[in-house]
């Protein structure tokens, strides 16, 4: 099974860099061990296996809604890349507790706060509930930005490589001093401001949503004062 998993990892991977030119050098920013949570901005299908595989060697695990599971071959890429299923018409217990045991593993939750895709790659508004695995995980957040995979179709339509740019930004986490307990509402401001970071990563076109708040002062999130990142990495 591993072995399969290698071959389709690396077939992947191949077609990926056939077809797309990725600025990832940012990548080295990403400490060598988690845990953290990743925030990333969604626009496709491309986002998952670009930030599965050049992640690597780091364990990085996404949630995504259950019905990608529906499917043939979209459940087999989920499997393979060991994604946490959520189902979004009711509170999964289940689902949530196997992303709270990725944290307690080590590793890194990657989450979209958008929980839909833009298509166009500009920023929409993020959800409230994801900010509950930041709170109740008490793990930093690490923004990851990206984009130019909003091209794809049309480049390949062109036989033309889509060129994509990925950005890491500061780690943050939430206020240790906050004497109220942070409710939804809170939550919805955490997030707002985890897709700030996002945009301020980004170039101005992108800022969606969050065009006019991209200079916000931020009230929950905070700069993480240390945390090792090891640059022997075999991710390229």
């Amino acid at each position: 099974m591993r072995i399969l998993n290698n071959c389709c990892n690396g077939l992947i991977k191949g077609l990926l860099l056939l077809t797309c030119k990725i600025e990832r050098s940012d990548l080295e920013k990403v400490p060598r061990e988690g845990p953290f949570i990743l925030t990333a901005n969604h626009i496709n299908f491309l986002e998952a296996p670009v930030l599965y595989l050049f992640m690597r060697p780091r364990r990085t695990i996404a949630i995504a809604k259950a019905e990608l599971w529906n499917h043939s071959f979209s459940a087999f890429l989920m499997n393979l890349w060991e994604v946490v299923p959520i189902k979004r018409e009711s509170a999964d217990f289940a689902g949530m507790k196997k992303a709270f045991d990725v944290l307690k593993g080590g590793d890194f939750l990657c989450i979209a706060p958008e929980g839909t895709r833009s298509r166009d790659g500009k920023l929409q508004k993020g959800k409230a509930g994801v900010i509950l695995f930041a709170q109740k995980g008490n793990v930093p957040i690490i923004p990851v930005a990206h984009w130019g995979g909003e091209s794809f179709s049309s480049n390949m339509k062109h036989f033309k490589r889509t060129p994509i740019t990925i950005k890491v930004g500061e780690a943050l986490e939430i206020r240790k001093d906050l004497d109220k307990k942070i409710g939804s509402d809170e939550r919805q401001k955490i997030a707002d401001e985890s897709m700030i970071a996002l945009a301020r990563l980004m170039p101005e076109e992108y800022h969606g949503y969050y065009k006019d708040r991209i200079n916000d002062e931020f009230e929950f999130l905070v700069p993480v004062k240390k945390y090792s990142v090891d640059n022997d990495s075999d991710r390229r």
